[in-house]
């Protein structure tokens, strides 16, 4: 092999070797922001991570929401018409956030099976729905 042909090859094996290293940053880079969607069902079913961050979206039950004490924390059930969650959320909830209102929770599951949320996201207007939510319905009766 000639001098040339080995520069040629050592440059192209540099190359492949850096887009290998990109492409490991970006995929690691990506798995430690996905945030993934369960319903209440499968929390309570125990297919969310017990220590990672993921979202949970359901209808907030009525009559659940309550305040203890006078601090910003609020404690709420989350139903997707099958099982029922507790959610606790310190927090300025947003001015759409009502019961009946579908809503997602972003957060973990806490050491007592109650979910901690770190924010709480709540639809925009009456029309959207997100697709996971399509089924449900605030004016159906919400399980005890």
């Amino acid at each position: 092999m000639t001098p040339a042909r080995k520069k040629r090859l050592g440059l192209i094996l540099l190359m492949v070797a850096g887009v290998a290293v990109g492409v490991g940053f970006a995929l690691k880079s990506l798995d430690q922001n996905i945030m993934f969607f369960f319903t209440p069902s499968e929390v309570v079913s125990g297919k969310a991570p017990a220590n990672k961050l993921f979202r949970m979206g359901g209808m907030v039950v009525a009559g659940s929401v309550h305040r203890p004490g006078d601090g910003l924390t609020v404690h709420f059930d989350l139903t997707d018409n099958e099982q029922n969650v507790t959610v606790q959320f310190a927090g300025i909830l947003p001015d759409l956030f009502r019961e009946g209102q579908g809503i997602i929770a972003n957060g973990k599951l806490g050491e007592s099976g109650e979910f901690v949320a770190e924010e709480v996201l709540a639809k925009h207007d009456e029309t959207y729905m997100p697709p996971e939510l399509a089924g449900m319905h605030s004016e159906t009766e919400q399980p005890q």
